[in-house]
């Protein structure tokens, strides 16, 4: 296939995927603010106020990077895992498949709206974040790269999620039983310097720890982790994904049988 043609398959993917969510946008990008405020309100002002300062930082301020990246993380997933079993259930995705198309165009078509979409909560929630917590951005390019890292790694779940799922229930068990737990105990409300030795290093099995951390590095300049290890780490694990999407794909795993 023609480079240029792939080119222009890859926009035309590109394209539908993010305005399919731009067009419900009271569905997608309104409610991540939304919660995000209720969060800050309830976690930051009523029961941070109780609390003293975490790594010489407010509470509102050392909670601001791990919301964003919460947002950032179920949206992106949130985004290629229904697309995808949409097209499976609506049997197009067939068409694409049998195409002269590369699955590599595939992947990053879909992958693309995941990380668009991820980018979009992750602008709004930010603007949020900025009527509660005092926000100085240590280093502007490393939130910039750690937010589209983490968007293309939970884009790539939520495609190999859509893959594997039979019916609409499938999609919603990863993101119940292991997204939002693994979310939830990644350092976005406490540093795991509070915790216990041992919970401390179960604390670092989770490695959604490691980009919370480097996200709150990016904007704040502090870290439980090294900012190398934790790069490394999401790297490593979204080429990983990528590679096995694709030989997913390849094998017409969940669509041929």
């Amino acid at each position: 296939m023609p480079v240029r043609a792939q080119f222009i398959a890859l926009q035309t993917i590109l394209i539908k995927e993010t305005l399919r969510f731009l067009r419900i946008w009271i569905q997608t990008l309104l409610p991540p603010a939304v919660t995000t405020a209720l969060y800050f309100i309830i976690f930051g002002q009523l029961i941070g106020s109780q609390l003293g300062p975490v790594d010489g930082l407010s509470y509102n301020q050392f909670i601001a990077p791990g919301l964003i990246m919460m947002a950032v993380i179920t949206n992106a997933y949130a985004n290629v895992v229904s697309s995808f079993y949409g097209a499976k259930f609506q049997r197009h995705v067939e068409e694409m498949i049998v195409s002269p198309l590369p699955n590599t165009i595939i992947v990053l078509g879909f992958v693309g709206g995941g990380v668009a979409r991820g980018l979009a909560v992750g602008a709004v929630v930010t603007a949020i974040a900025l009527f509660f917590a005092d926000l100085h951005w240590h280093d502007p390019l490393l939130t910039f790269v750690v937010m589209v890292l983490t968007s293309m790694l939970f884009a790539l779940s939520g495609l190999i999620n859509a893959i594997f799922a039979q019916s609409f229930d499938d999609i919603s068990l990863i993101p119940t039983f292991v997204l939002t737990p693994l979310t939830y105990f990644g350092g976005i409300f406490y540093s795991i310097k509070m915790l216990p030795p041992f919970w401390q290093s179960a604390s670092q099995l989770n490695p959604i720890l490691y980009m919370i951390n480097a996200f709150r590095y990016s904007i704040l300049g502090v870290s439980d982790i090294s900012i190398y290890l934790a790069l490394a780490i999401i790297v490593v694990l979204t080429a990983a994904l990528f590679g096995y999407s694709l030989w997913l794909l390849d094998r017409g795993v969940g669509i041929r049988n």
